[in-house]
């Protein structure tokens, strides 16, 4: 019986998969640095043969076709799909054999693009890699493609789903790429595994008919990050693996350089750490949250970065990372401490509580600002706060309160990142580091919508 590995890329939400026979292998979706595959094999004693790609995905890089070049294996791909490589096209009902003993069933599936694939492997316990169709309880979002098509591709969803739980036994294990944490999916779930029995109980595309079905997936859509405009036509060029190679090291007068030529600095270090002490005008974007989705969605595309880290091994975390959406290579690094990146005096910015926002309010006056999506604010706010999410701030800094003011997300992270940012153009800020949904109605500020 095959066996079925995923490969987690759980920064931005994703999972690509190695399915091997103890012999030869197959992977569905590789992420960019492919290195993760290829010693998953080696560790296994098996020989990739097959690259499977389910769509032209819109939120990371793909490692398929660096995969494919590195081990001689076939890269399957949509006939449909307009790319620039040499591929193995395939269509609806193609069967693909793998090895000996595996193998794996193309099905359409449109609905996250017009061209989407599913891939059934088949046997005693099957699996479909459903990609960005069928979810966990969820399904791929249909608007990445612009509005135009969004409702068409809903439909198509709905139809799509529909169609692999009409084709596939309930014992069938569904293997989706996105879902886990990856704003590709319409609505997040906090399942890991999955069956199409499952499913057929608990997914909207499932259990409800298709118009009930577009108009709760419609409703639901939010803002997805700006840097998946450049994803799909760097995928359709046949991109290369990731460049994990060291960038070069940087010295106190080259970081001064660098920030006044109007780089950016991004400290990659714990949120704590950063508001206690930081190089002026560095930004933080840590590696111990969603740093590339975050860094990716807010920085104008083809601006340098330097990394800044605690140790070279941080650094690294964070260049694989952005490598994975398309940021090839850091222009610089630095490690250690803030006192070896500068000579200045350090910056800090205070940390707070909901708590300590609802007294603070009772002595002097305070601006709030939410930087969480328009959806979240909409479901519940503190009275009297301004929204701006926080892909929106560069570009409306100018609507960001005088004085003092109380940066605040759902956890503290996208606080930080917005407060490094204010506190490099001027502003005087707190960073409120507090859970929204457990404390801001517990610590007696005025809610609406909650």
């Amino acid at each position: 019986m095959p066996t079925i590995l995923p490969v987690e890329t759980p920064s931005l939400g994703d999972r690509s998969y190695l399915v091997h026979d103890g012999e030869v292998a197959f992977a569905v979706d590789p992420q960019r640095d492919i290195d993760r595959m290829l010693e998953l094999a080696a560790s296994c004693g098996v020989r990739i043969t097959h690259v499977f790609e389910t769509h032209i995905h819109n939120d990371y890089v793909t490692g398929g076709f660096a995969l494919a070049e590195e081990t001689g294996a076939a890269y399957h791909v949509n006939v449909e799909d307009q790319v620039a490589f040499e591929h193995t096209p395939v269509r609806d009902g193609d069967v693909i054999e793998v090895g000996k003993s595996m193998r794996v069933r193309v099905v359409h599936t449109p609905g996250h693009t017009f061209t989407h694939l599913s891939y059934v492997l088949e046997g005693e316990t099957p699996a479909v890699f459903s990609g960005g169709s069928l979810l966990f309880g969820s399904t791929g979002r249909p608007d990445l493609l612009g509005p135009d098509h969004t409702h068409t591709l809903a439909r198509h969803q709905h139809a799509s789903a529909r169609r692999l739980a009409d084709l596939l036994p309930d014992q069938t294990q569904v293997m989706p790429t996105h879902g886990f944490g990856s704003f590709c999916s319409a609505t997040q779930s906090e399942s890991t595994s999955s069956t199409i029995g499952q499913e057929r109980h608990s997914n909207p595309a499932l259990t409800k008919d298709e118009q009930a079905y577009v108009d709760e997936i419609l409703a639901g859509l939010d803002a997805f990050p700006a840097y998946y405009a450049h994803m799909g036509p760097t995928n359709a060029q046949g991109p290369s693996g990731a460049d994990l190679s060291a960038p070069k090291s940087a010295d106190k007068e080259e970081l001064r350089q660098r920030l006044e030529a109007g780089e950016w600095l991004v400290d990659l270090r714990s949120r704590t750490a950063f508001a206690a002490g930081h190089a002026p005008g560095t930004l933080n974007f840590g590696i111990d949250g969603q740093f590339a989705t975050y860094l990716g969605w807010l920085i104008p595309w083809g601006t340098p970065v330097t990394l800044l880290g605690d140790t070279p091994e941080q650094v690294a975390e964070a260049q694989r990372e952005m490598t994975r959406i398309g940021i090839d290579h850091p222009a610089a690094a630095a490690t250690g401490t803030p006192e070896d990146w500068t000579d200045e005096p350090l910056a800090r910015f205070e940390r707070a509580t909901f708590a300590d926002l609802a007294q603070v309010r009772h002595h002097r006056p305070v601006q709030i600002l939410d930087v969480r999506r328009a959806q979240e604010h909409k479901e519940s706010h503190i009275d009297g706060a301004v929204n701006v999410p926080i892909h929106e701030v560069l570009q409306r800094l100018d609507e960001v309160p005088a004085g003092e003011v109380w940066v605040h997300c759902a956890g503290g992270y996208r606080a930080s990142v917005v407060a490094s940012l204010l506190a490099a153009n001027g502003h005087r800020v707190v960073a409120v580091d507090d859970s929204f949904s457990e404390h801001a109605a517990t610590s007696g500020l005025p809610l609406v919508g909650a």
